[in-house]
Order: structure tokens, then sequence, then C-alpha cells
């Protein structure tokens, strides 16, 4: 039986704009066939999509239709494509090349270096001082029920604040404060999606997320993110041609690639969903790690004369702060708010008051905690891209605008053997293929948190070189769990 298809045709122009000149090397087929194959593995080329019809191919890349027919064959014997009489060549992949199923466990052994968490701490002598500070108001709240499904309301109006300073106009009753942005994007999906829903999600992006999206039994569709940010014309034709119900985007230095979507992007993708019906969840954890340029203007502020009522943003402290402060919020219309604080009272009633009081002190003290956070990433980025550089010349990346890591490519797909390997050399790692969101592709790329202390992540990246310079299983027998953050 054929795999199951989406109903999204991948444009001959489209295609051909990312092959390159069938003229450049010989034979021709093959060289194209390896760049379909080598587009589809990256993330880029989505799985279960139709390509081109061959004349039309053939007629973009002005080459023979023969050669094309050939590419087609090429890509069905190597099983990145199988076809049926009468309903076109679909993209695949071969049999066995798709990674067991995500598991969450594993906490890294003593003396591991963790590169799979791209998270701060916070400065122990901040944490102290504002429990001392909050520590009356805790004591004031003692004798009250403590539930909050809403959340306090001094922080939801702390984080409405926030977002009007920022450029989009928000009241408290937009506000839902959170468990984290994890647990509001869970709410969401909850509530707005069923399951066999379709979603629009990138590739790669946030594994947590993809994991809650497949979870919801919802049927994702993925939109590829390059080195070089998203194709606005794709993420048009994805919603105009599959009309999902929800897209999940990470605009704001994208996880993992740091990308930073362009305001006119944004503005062409929310026309694009405004006129599709779908919901859009715009994932702002990372917004304010802007390390070379200006922190962005909330995603919802590009949205046409009426379409931010069809957005819903959420953001957390996790990044920002500490994960440790399970404090995350969601901005929406303000019925969609009250709908969810319904639906969370069915598993949580509400945060922790201790929590919210720590996060009602903090936020208002960014200028004290900020300025340091950013100068620290920045000269930690800079001390692993040289250590990459150093010590793996091979591998390529480019340098984000923010966030906290490198999407790097290895030039070979191994990051799954690599990432299993570098845990005898004492570093912890996830592959690339943990960012996919179809199975089996990404293995040539890693991300590599620039969180940690320069002397710690060179130390990292002489381990991983290490670990490759001593050999290289190209296949493993077992998949390790794994946890990201």
């Amino acid at each position: 039986m054929a795999p199951e298809r989406s109903e999204r045709t991948l444009g001959s122009r489209q295609l051909a704009g990312m092959l390159p000149d069938p003229a450049e090397r010989r034979p021709a087929y093959r060289h194209l066939a390896r760049a379909i194959s080598e587009l589809v593995l990256d993330g880029r080329v989505a799985l279960r999509v139709r390509l081109p019809a061959e004349r039309e191919l053939a007629a973009a890349l002005g080459t023979s239709r023969a050669t094309v027919t050939a590419v087609y064959d090429l890509l069905r014997e190597s099983g990145y494509a199988h076809s049926r009489q009468g309903s076109g060549t679909w993209t695949a992949l071969p049999p066995g090349s798709a990674p067991s199923g995500v598991a969450r466990a594993l906490v890294p052994p003593d003396t591991a270096i963790d590169l799979a968490r791209a998270a701060p701490g916070l400065p122990e002598e901040m944490l102290r001082d504002a429990l001392d500070r909050v520590a009356p108001r805790l004591a004031a709240h003692a004798h009250s029920p403590g539930y909050h499904p809403y959340g306090l309301p001094e922080l939801r109006a702390a984080v409405a604040e926030r977002f009007t300073r920022r450029g989009l106009a928000t009241v408290p009753e937009q506000v839902l404060i959170t468990s984290g942005a994890q647990h509001a994007l869970t709410l969401v999906l909850g509530l707005l999606t069923a399951p066999g829903d379709r979603v629009l999600v990138e590739s790669p992006s946030y594994p947590n997320a993809l994991e809650a999206v497949r979870r919801a039994r919802l049927r994702p569709v993925s939109v590829p993110v390059a080195d070089d940010g998203w194709d606005t014309g794709v993420v048009e034709s994805t919603l105009r041609q599959v009309v999902p119900r929800l897209a999940y985007l990470v605009p704001d230095f994208h996880n993992p690639t740091g990308c930073l979507m362009p305001e006119e992007a944004r503005a062409r993708i929310l026309h694009a969903a405004v006129r599709s019906g779908t919901w859009v969840v715009a994932d702002e954890t990372l917004t304010e790690l802007a390390l070379d340029v200006p922190a962005p203007a909330p995603f919802a502020a590009h949205a046409p004369h009426g379409g931010a009522s069809g957005v819903v943003t959420i953001g957390s402290m996790s990044k920002s702060h500490w994960g440790g402060l399970r404090i995350g919020w969601l901005r929406a219309p303000s019925h969609l708010v009250t709908e969810l604080a319904a639906q969370r009272i069915a598993t949580d009633l509400g945060g922790s008051v201790l929590d919210q009081l720590l996060a009602l002190d903090l936020l208002p003290r960014d200028a004290e905690l900020l300025p340091d956070r950013l100068d620290r990433l920045r000269t930690r980025r800079a001390a692993l891209a040289d250590a990459l550089t150093t010590h793996l010349p091979g591998w390529t990346w480019r340098l984000p605008p923010g966030g906290l890591s490198l999407w790097a490519d290895l030039g070979e797909p191994v990051s799954s053997a690599l990432a299993e390997r570098a845990v005898e050399y004492g570093v912890r790692i996830e592959g690339g293929a943990c960012f996919a969101a179809d199975p089996g592709v990404l293995e040539q790329r890693l991300r590599v948190p620039y969180t940690l202390p320069p002397e710690t992540l060179r130390e990292a990246v002489h381990r991983m070189a290490t670990a490759l310079t001593d050999g290289l299983p190209l296949a493993s027998a077992t998949r390790r769990p794994h946890w990201v953050a």
C-alpha cells in the first residue's frame, strides 16, 4: 500500500529554482535525482508531495522530457519517490530511513556536557533577592484558596502591558498565564483542533511542539525553513492548497535555525492565513534574545485589519529568564481566553502562585538581567563559532542574529550516529532528525546551543571532533531515548 499522500503539488518553477543547472554535470539525470533526494533529506521538499509533471519540469529546467523521466525513474528506484498510474509521482523516503519514534527520558551523565537543552540559567543572587522580595506577598495569599485559572490578575496585566509596549495593544482579558509555552500550545491544540485536522508546521521545528501535534492525532503538513529562512511563496501556496486548521510558526530567531522572519513575509503569511481561515499560533519564546538586531514587534501586529483575531501568541520566561520558572502565557481574543481557561481547569486548575509572584517581580527587572545575558550569549556564540571553525572546518553554518543555537550542516547524513557516539565522549546532543517534521530527514544537520560557558563549548566541540576522527559508525543498532529543550 502506498503511503498516505497530502493534497499538495510542488510547482515546476518552484522545484526548478531549487535544482542545479542540468548542464553542470553529466549524466544530468543522476545529478538532478541526487539533488532532489538531498532536498527531501534536508526537509526543503516535504514528504508525500506530488512532484511536477515531467513535461512541466523539463520546460522549467530547459532540458528534455527524457531526462526528467530518467530522474523520476531513478528516484523511484532509490525509494525517494513512488507513483501510481494516473496519480503522478510523490516524494517518499527509502525503506528503513525513518528513525524510531520520539522518546522522552534521560538525564545526562554527570560527566556529559549537555548540548541537548538550549536553555540558560538564572543568576543565583537575582533569584535569592526575588524570593526575599516576594515572601511577604506570598504570605498574603496563604489565606486564599490559591486557584487562579486565568493567572494572577497582576501578572496578566504585566504581560498585557509588555505586548502593548512592543506595538500590539493588549488588555489583561486577552492574556492567559500558563505553565510554560508548551502548556499554552497544548491547550490551544486541544481547543482549536480535532483529530485528523491538518496543521501547518515548519521543518525543522521545535521537537516538543511537533510531538504535541502528533499526540493530538493531527496531520502535520510541513513547510521548509532553509538557512536563509522561509520561502513565503511556499507557505502561501500551502495555506491555499491544504487549508490547514492551524499553523504553528516560530518567526523570531527560529528554533533551531535562528532565522528571523522579515516583516514583509509576516504580513503576507498573515494575509494568506486570513484568506484560508487558518488559526496562526506564533511562538515568541525567543523574541527577547535579539543579539544583532532590535527585538521584533509581535507577529500579530502585522496582521491585516481584523486579522489579529485569528492569531494566538505564546511566550514564556524559559529562554529569556529560567526554565525552572514554569511561567508562560498566551495572547488571544478574550472570548478564546475564557474558553481556554475553562479547558485548563480539567488539567491543573491554575499555576503556582509562588512562580507567578516571582515572574511578576522579575519581568520589570529585565533592564538588569537582559543586557548582561545578551552580552554573554554573544561571547559564547563567538566562542562556539571559533571552536567549530578550528576543530570541524568541514561544517558550515550561518551566524544567527539572535536565539540560542547554531544550525550546522555536517556535509553528510551522520548527525544521529554522531549524537550516539558523542555520548561515549561525554557530550549529549541530538541529531537534526529530531527537529524534522517528517521522519528520516535532516540527518546532515545538528543544533549546537551556545548557552554554556566558552571553555565548556570549546571542550564539547573538541570532543565531537574526536568522536568523528576516531571513526563514526554509519548506522546504529539501537536508538537511545532523548530529551530536548
